[in-house]
């Protein structure tokens, strides 16, 4: 399938003078005509303004000569970053560059989410899984998704990076978008996003909170700011309206503290406004009867396995319902779905056990997928798990214990171990994995540890292969190797029968 582009067709175009005169106390140097704006120099297309900002390790200046080579018609930076261009180089200066630049990127783009539904999904877990079900319900060619795996507009993929991508991007993404004439985009926003104000200038139509659980820890340092940060997408500077889990307590402090105002949801009997009741589970997803507020019961089904997957979906129609958006169709169009790459994701070889590939990478993610599984599982419940280097350490122990409470057999192998020493990850897992009751074996290489898993595998079991989900690669060091859960599933099954 072609790719969609990332600029929108009807360019704007600025003065220097023009830019400067958007930003408090800004400078202009030189004359531009200014037809984009850029924050990497990967991205930079002729005509654009790269904004060359200051940096943890080092200032975005230093990038400039890249960038004007690129194409780049102007820098927009800081004091520091002015005194070490060339003269000659045409210029906006302002005194922090980074905070006004996602409220001006929306400005200059004409603020292009105004024409559609926005919808902001935040959460440990379910982000991405979210945002698919509500480009279901709405149908790919009347939708927009933004996230993990990458974006979509109208069906058609687009490239981008970053969960949720830096402001200039998102911006020129939203511009697209409003020429499509999509009806909605989905957008999973991150901790870190929020943090970084990628998500400021603008105003989601919903935000919605899915869960809050143990991650980013390496970044937030703690559970009470990593709520912090998901907290402040709930405010009148982000959202119009919330959208909230009250099967979490998170979400049930959340309920209470935003001034925003809310709808809440329930699968598990909260006392929510909307309320997923009788849910009937099967291998391939869930049947539910989904009340409204005014009392109205609508039979869902959810083409997903897990009790999680019903939240997921309950979310996504609660946001999207509450915008407007016909019921029924919604309910049709989440019946539909084909499924999240990477998210419980089944591989067929042709072999008499069930295979899954999940992205399940922190230790509520893997209760939920092994939770979900055991119940559809005649035979013995088989897990691959491993956990990514440079990242949180102590929820390494909390993964293999649960991994070793909730399966038969743990395969510990290595996920990305980054800079790290694998083995040392590895013994972190393992340590855990001692307080369960499943068999557990350590198998480092991580193409070897899943032909253990598919060697061990018989008729009515189910392996699982958790981690890595949809990558594509497999980082060691700085080095990312090429390496696909799925494909090496289907290779190893193929090989074994």
């Amino acid at each position: 399938m072609d790719e969609m582009r990332v600029r929108p067709f009807d360019t704007p175009t600025w003065s220097l003078a023009e830019v400067a005169a958007a930003w408090s106390g800004a400078t202009a140097e030189g004359d531009a005509s200014v037809t984009g704006i850029s924050l990497s120099t990967r991205d930079v297309v002729a005509g654009d303004l790269f904004a060359a900002l200051p940096g943890a390790s080092t200032h975005g200046a230093r990038f400039a000569p890249q960038a004007l080579e690129a194409g780049a018609v102007a820098i927009l930076t800081d004091a520091e970053g002015a005194a070490t261009l060339p003269g000659d180089v045409p210029r906006v200066v302002v005194e922090e560059p980074r905070r006004g630049l996602a409220a001006f990127a929306a400005r200059f783009y004409d603020r292009p989410s105004s024409r559609f539904t926005t919808v902001g999904v935040t959460g440990t877990q379910g982000k991405t899984t979210t945002t698919y079900l509500a480009e279901a319900a709405l149908g790919e060619s009347r939708s927009a998704v933004i996230g993990t795996i990458g974006t979509r507009i109208a069906g058609r993929p687009a490239a981008s990076s970053l969960t949720t991508p830096e402001a200039p991007a998102l911006q020129a993404l939203f511009a697209v978008m409003a020429e499509e004439q999509v009806a909605a985009c989905a957008m999973e926003v991150s901790s870190h996003a929020i943090v970084q104000g990628r998500v400021d200038g603008f105003v989601l139509d919903a935000a919605v909170f899915l869960n809050l659980g143990r991650d980013h820890l390496d970044f937030h340092h703690d559970l009470e700011s990593y709520f912090a940060a998901k907290a402040e997408l709930f405010t009148p500077e982000h959202a119009r309206r919330a959208v909230i889990n009250l099967d979490d307590a998170h979400g049930r402090r959340l309920a209470q503290q935003t001034v925003l105002p809310v709808t809440t949801f329930s699968t598990e009997g909260a006392p929510a406004d909307w309320r997923a009741v009788n849910v009937r589970s099967h291998r391939l997803g869930s049947d539910v009867t989904l009340i409204s507020p005014d009392g109205t019961e609508t039979e869902l089904s959810v083409p997903l396995a897990g009790a999680f997957n019903v939240s997921n979906a309950v979310a996504a129609i609660v946001a999207l319902a509450g915008e407007g958006h016909d019921l029924r169709e919604l309910v049709r169009g989440v019946a539909s779905a084909r499924g999240v790459p990477g998210r419980m994701e089944r591989v067929d070889a042709g072999q008499p056990f069930t295979a899954v590939v999940d992205y399940a990478h922190k230790p509520e993610a893997v209760e939920a997928v092994l939770a979900a599984l055991r119940p559809v599982t005649a035979g013995r419940l088989i897990v691959v798990i491993g956990a990514g280097g440079d990242r949180d350490r102590g929820k390494r122990p909390l993964m293999g214990e649960v991994a070793a409470r909730l399966a038969d057999l743990v395969v510990v192998t290595d996920d990305n171990p980054r800079s790290e020493e694998p083995a040392r990850i590895r013994a972190e897992v393992l340590a855990g994995a001692e307080r369960g009751t499943a068999e557990v074996l350590e198998v480092g290489d991580r193409r070897e540890a899943i032909a253990v898993a598919v060697g061990q595998a018989r008729t009515g079991d189910t392996v699982v292969v958790a981690g890595k989900g949809h990558e594509r690669g497999q980082q060691v060091g700085d080095v990312v190797h090429p390496f696909d859960d799925r494909e090496v599933l289907v290779e190893l099954i193929g090989g074994a029968s």
